[in-house]
């Protein structure tokens, strides 16, 4: 019983601290903090929801709404009155080609509103900016990624006609069901019978996330034409993958051979120098030694040959000098 009891309060607890998205939307339900209101509790609500009974909003007939495909489109707010469209296509660029951006503007004034439309080239890139650009930085100011729930979210109402999500306190028009303030879980049974009648949808039961999850944002329905056509593009961005990838080994090898060769060149060019400059010295050295060998020896056989020359005369003289002598003595 005991662990029954702590089971079901431990399933409590973990609910309350989950959290829950809308899908559609509906402004007294937006307007409620566990989406379980059955009546208005401010004039904005109330404003919103007859301008939703009597249809007088068409999310798709606005001029001013920028791009042909609302699935690659993100909303950006919390803008710094100083960004401006540069500036804004400067960061989101980081995530993806922006196709189109559009920085809405006051009508008569032309101060920044402080939110944005940004569309890009592919619905990949749009989710990666939905991931990663959410409570970026831009001019000092942290900003909030949203997908396009003007023509993606069934019921929208803008929050200039009481809609819209988010919102402060201090305001009076605050929302929820949206990814800055998510629904709650609520505290109080629901009233189904109630919301029935009123035409309200009930919060989910059963499909709670936890607040540091990333919501998924509504994705584009695949049918054969499009599959075919994303499959026909992925293989030949993955052929196109290839030829890169092998003419990037291929421009390697080269380059790599010809750094060995021309390190081989280049070391038998030095070793041809310097086997060369080391016959050159030889030969130096030998020149020098024939030529020392050959000047002492010339110089030896002059020596010798004046010496015999010397020694000649001196008997030849000794000879005529006896004979002289003997001449004389007859």
């Amino acid at each position: 019983m005991n662990t029954m009891n702590r089971n079901v309060n431990n399933t409590n607890s973990s609910k309350l601290n989950s959290v829950f998205y809308a899908q559609t939307y509906h402004p007294i339900q937006a307007g409620s903090i566990d989406g379980t209101d059955i009546l208005p509790h401010d004039n904005a609500v109330y404003r919103a929801l007859l301008c939703s009974s009597a249809g007088l909003y068409d999310p798709f007939g606005d001029p001013n709404v920028i791009g042909e495909d609302p699935y690659c489109t993100v909303f950006v707010g919390h803008l710094s009155q100083l960004t401006t469209e540069d500036t804004l296509r400067k960061a989101m660029s980081k995530y993806g080609t922006v196709k189109n951006l559009r920085l809405v503007r006051h009508i008569v004034t032309g101060a920044s509103q402080g939110y944005a439309f940004v569309e890009f080239e592919s619905e990949r890139e749009m989710q990666r900016a939905y991931e990663k650009a959410h409570h970026s930085v831009i001019d000092d100011s942290e900003i909030i990624v949203d997908y396009n729930r003007q023509q993606l979210m069934p019921g929208w109402i803008p929050r200039r006609l009481g809609g819209g999500l988010g919102g402060k306190k201090e305001s009076g028009q605050l929302r929820f069901g949206g990814r800055e303030r998510p629904f709650r879980a609520p505290l109080r049974p629901i009233p189904l019978d109630d919301l029935k009648r009123l035409g309200i949808p009930p919060p989910p039961e059963g499909h709670y996330m936890s607040r540091f999850e990333v919501p998924s944002p509504p994705r584009k329905k695949r049918t054969s034409v499009n599959r075919d056509r994303e499959e026909r593009h992925t293989k030949s961005s993955s052929r196109h993958e290839r030829k890169r990838s092998s003419s990037r080994d291929h421009i390697y090898e080269e380059t790599k051979e010809g750094y060995g060769s021309k390190k081989r060149s280049n070391y038998s060019h030095e070793h041809e120098r310097r086997s060369s400059s080391r016959n050159y010295e030889y030969d130096e050295r030998d020149s020098h030694k024939h030529d020392r060998s050959s000047t002492s020896t010339s110089i030896g056989y002059d020596d010798d040959h004046h010496h015999r020359s010397d020694t000649r005369r001196s008997r030849s003289g000794d000879r005529e000098h006896r004979s002289h002598k003997r001449h004389r003595h007859e």
